[in-house]
């Protein structure tokens, strides 16, 4: 039997430090090719998508959202103001640092909470399943995807093993 802890905290942690490691492949891929680093923070697919700064705000979002609602827990707010790669790496670590306090004691109702989330000024309502399985992980793991895909178009030398991260 798969319990909820299992099948959200370990998957959302190694999306964020995986997450961290290929930033730190960006930031050292634009001091070696001396481009500001702003450059590749603002950098976007797509003109109509977030720029690199933004996908990292969203996945570590989605991830302490999902992580504390699962738990029953407050969710902390952080401020959207990350300029630099060391601000995107410290949101991560302040990320991680919450989901690793949360306990598989904590989620042992989860089955039994009925999730709401507003987005959009739209109401969405879930059951935990439905909220880990095709909100949350599809969420970190699209945010996480353009980033890399981001930083792979600009020229970062990262391959499929720097998005999945070491084997445990």
């Amino acid at each position: 039997m798969l319990f909820m802890y299992d099948a959200s905290i370990p998957s959302l942690k190694r999306a964020l430090i995986n997450l961290s490691a290929i930033l730190k492949k960006g930031e050292e891929y634009a001091y070696a090719k001396k481009i500001e680093p702003s450059v590749l923070l603002n950098a976007r697919l797509f003109p109509d998508m977030y720029p690199l700064s933004r996908q990292v705000q969203i996945a570590t979002d989605m991830s302490k959202g999902g992580a504390g609602r699962l738990a029953g827990l407050e969710i902390p707010k952080f401020e959207d103001d990350e300029t630099t790669f060391a601000q995107l790496q410290a949101r991560i670590a302040k990320t991680v640092a919450f989901i690793d306090s949360i306990t598989p004691e904590q989620m042992v109702g989860a089955k039994n909470r009925d999730i709401t989330i507003t987005v959009r000024k739209m109401e969405l309502k879930f059951t935990w399943q439905s909220y880990l399985l095709t909100w949350v992980n599809p969420n970190v793991y699209f945010h996480v995807t353009t980033a890399y895909n981001i930083l792979r178009h600009n020229g970062v030398e990262l391959g499929k093993a720097d998005f999945l991260g070491p084997r445990d």
